[in-house]
């Protein structure tokens, strides 16, 4: 069974994540490959996406909504995502 790949350094963690946009609901849906798939109901366009996928982690995680950044796949289903602040632990759950 696959696991999240979650990278930890002394900033927080970097982790993959799959987005599906335009859901009924924001919420875990489990794993994406080594990727955390996540449903959100914001539409994939002027960027509403990547915000409510950072809204949706630092309420899940517990963390200021400027300590999540989108490195990479901002327009993409596929980002990559860093989170200051948490330990990987945090982040599996």
């Amino acid at each position: 069974m696959k696991e999240l790949r979650v990278q930890e350094n002394e900033e927080g963690c970097t982790f993959g994540v799959h987005v599906v946009p335009r859901s009924r609901h924001d919420t875990v849906v489990g794993l994406y490959g080594e990727s955390l798939r996540v449903r959100l109901t914001a539409p994939p366009v002027g960027g509403k996406a990547n915000k409510a996928l950072r809204d949706f982690l630092a309420r899940r995680l517990g963390v200021p909504k400027d300590a999540v950044e989108i490195l990479s796949g901002h327009t993409s289903r596929h980002k990559v995502v860093r989170v200051q602040g948490v330990r990987a632990e945090q982040v599996r759950r």
